[in-house]
């Protein structure tokens, strides 16, 4: 693990797993998690030879806590300061729930620099929550609700975050305890803001600035993420992929690890049939 330093002077920990691989995957973790929650993928992407790139994100981690500037801009712009340092180029940019609304800013304020491949996971994107002319995401009041409990009560927050509504597939009250671990490792500061900039930020116009070969996983029984989200998503990148898993919940990665897996390094190799891929 190293420290990059951010454009404010934000101290960013950074890890960079087999750096002289032939290619180079780089994930970004959601909220409330940290680089941690990717586990399994950076075992099976080194197996396979990959160069792999995770991070904390500001306020999550082992990445200081800044008192404020938690916006998907400044997160993106963090991410190219990790580039930029990396030298990374001609990568594969993968994002995971507010990861994923974070690497779609990044390809709109940076033009996808580097990035010849875009991966979503259950993102939390375009927008998370409803508007004025957006009937789709959670109630802006069901999201208020969650940052009040975050800046009261974040062990309770972390604990139905792991149990209740990650994953849709039986998992070992271990893995769960150890998801909540994840959640609790974030700061409290960081925990609040990123979900305020999950409630504000609107990134439909981020969609459209997506260039490179895309492919969005969605779980049908996601009660964090919605279907109309992921087909938005579909809808907005020109020639993108959607991949349903029928049996899992917002926790992709996990839920049903082993199908997972298969399908995402398929997805990377570009070896994916060509047909709508629905699993059940």
């Amino acid at each position: 693990m190293r420290y990059i330093e951010a454009t404010d002077g934000t101290k960013l920990a950074v890890y960079d797993y087999n750096p002289c691989g032939k290619e180079t995957v780089v994930l970004v973790h959601g909220w409330p998690l940290s680089h941690k929650m990717y586990e399994y993928q950076v075992e099976a992407l080194l197996k396979c030879g990959y160069r792999v790139v995770t991070m904390d994100l500001r306020g999550f981690g082992a990445s200081d806590t800044p008192a404020c500037i938690y916006s998907f801009n400044q997160m993106a712009t963090d991410l190219h300061s990790i580039f930029r340092c990396l030298g990374l180029s001609c990568f594969t940019l993968v994002g995971f729930s507010m990861g994923g609304a974070v690497v779609l800013r990044y390809m709109r304020l940076f033009r996808g620099q580097g990035v010849k491949k875009l991966i979503l996971l259950a993102a939390a994107a375009p927008s998370w929550t409803e508007q004025p002319d957006y009937p789709y995401g959670l109630p802006r009041e069901t999201v208020d609700a969650l940052i009040r409990q975050a800046a009261t009560d974040r062990p309770q927050l972390a604990y139905d975050f792991s149990h209740n509504q990650l994953f849709a597939s039986p998992q070992s009250e271990a893995a769960k305890r150890w998801f909540e671990d994840i959640a609790l490792s974030a700061s409290g500061v960081g925990t609040v803001r990123a979900a305020i900039s999950l409630r504000d930020e609107d990134g439909r116009a981020d969609l459209a600035c997506v260039h490179v070969p895309t492919v969005i996983f969605h779980g049908a029984k996601d009660v964090v993420v919605s279907s109309d989200l992921a087909n938005l998503q579909h809808q907005g990148i020109r020639g993108s992929r959607l991949i349903t898993l029928e049996n899992s919940g917002h926790g992709i990665t996990y839920d049903e690890l082993e199908r997972f897996n298969s399908l995402f390094l398929q997805a990377i190799q570009g070896c994916l049939p060509s047909a709508p891929i629905h699993y059940g």
